[in-house]
This record gives structure tokens, sequence and C-alpha cells, in this order.
């Protein structure tokens, strides 16, 4: 998991790109974790609203739950106190690319650009690129997007198995009937910041995860 953001008294760590084992292959495409551990992960992206991003740090804080974080880097870079209090809440922060383009149509360069700009954004913020990666505007990545998160260091691109079409603003009620639709022990759940009905329906998600005996953990516990 990513290492604690530098505090106020102590210098930002250096960037770096550089993992543990050597970058090279491709990365692997994981859609859902194990189908035998009564655990799911709610995996948001990061991206609009300072406020509503707020309120739903101050909803999961609430409720202590733990969840994975697709920042989109341009965005980080612009909000580090967010940054900040989501390493300080427990919640793992990833790579959502740097400027959250559809990445299926663009070329090597650019594609190569939008995850590792993200990355030594990360880098910069909490210390570490993280260990994992989502590419935007795309469900399942392409062989390219896979090579060139290698290249950058991801051995692993999150997908998820349930959509619950929050982007779409549909309302809370649907956004809960959307998951409930489709979970599964070991699900990847797809939700969003910047959504006012993603907030709103945090309460009734967290309450169907809790009926169904599903835990929310982060993307880290979970394919542990």
């Amino acid at each position: 998991p990513p290492t604690p953001a530098a505090t106020a008294s102590s210098p930002a760590p250096a960037p770096t790109l550089d993992t543990a084992t050597p970058a090279g292959g491709p990365a692997a495409f994981v859609p859902n974790g194990s189908r035998s551990k009564q655990q799911v992960s709610l995996t948001y992206h990061a991206n609009g609203d300072v406020g509503l991003a707020t309120r739903l740090l101050d909803l999961l804080a609430q409720h202590g739950v733990h969840v994975t974080i697709f920042g989109v880097g341009s965005w980080m870079k612009a909000n580090p106190a967010l940054v900040r209090r989501m390493l300080d809440d427990g919640h793992e922060v990833a790579n959502h690319t740097w400027s959250h383009q559809t990445m299926g149509p663009l070329g090597r360069t650019a594609i190569a650009d939008e995850i590792t700009r993200c990355a030594e954004a990360l880098a910069e913020l909490t210390g570490s690129i993280s260990p994992w990666f989502r590419p935007s505007g795309i469900e399942v990545p392409t062989a390219l997007i896979l090579e060139e998160a290698g290249k950058a260091g991801y051995h692993t691109s999150v997908g998820y198995d349930v959509d619950s079409l929050d982007f779409q603003d549909p309302g809370a009620k649907a956004v809960v009937a959307n998951v409930a639709a489709a979970v599964k022990p070991g699900s990847i759940i797809s939700v969003h910041f910047g959504h006012a009905n993603t907030v709103d329906a945090m309460p009734g998600l967290l309450d169907l995860l809790a009926a169904r005996k599903l835990a929310p953990v982060t993307v880290g516990t979970l394919l542990s």
C-alpha cells in the first residue's frame, strides 16, 4: 500500500518510479478477487467536485470503511490536502491516468504519458506509485495499455465486475440496485467521486453489503 504522505514538518518524498521488481512484462488484468472470500472492494474514481469528495470521505470515515481510490493525476496534484486525508484515513490511492482520457484509441506515446505522469504525481504526493493501475474510459484494457502499464512499473491493472453506473446519475436507489444485482464474494465495485447520488447511496450500499455478509476492503486486502 502507499506510504503516508509527508507532513508539514517533513520534506516531501522524492518522486520515483522504481518498484520492488523490475518492470518490463505487461500488467495482468484482474477484474475480481477470490470468490471464496466474503469480501468485496469498493473502488472509487477520484475526480470532480471537492465538496462531494469531502462528504464521501466523511461518510467512509464514519462507517470505518477503507476503500481503494483511483485518482486522476491532474486532480490529485490540484488537491494535495485531499490526497493526504485519503492516506490518513487508511485508504489506498492508485493510478487512474493523468487526465482521464478515453484510453482505447490513444497511441503508444499518449498511453505511456497518461500512465507515467499520474505515477509521478502519486510518487510526489504519497511516496509511492501504488501497486494498482486502472485505465480511464475503457472497461477492459487493450494489450497496448497493459504493455505500457507494465513498463511504468505496474504489475496489475485492476478492473471491476460490478458497475454501479453512478456516473449516469440515476439516483441513489438505482445505484444500490445496480450493485445488488451483480455483487458477489470477491467483487470489485466501480463507483465515482463527483456525483451526489454516489454520496447519497453510500448508507444503502453499506447496508446491502452487511446484509449479504460481504466485508468491504481495499484492493490490496482483497487480492492478498
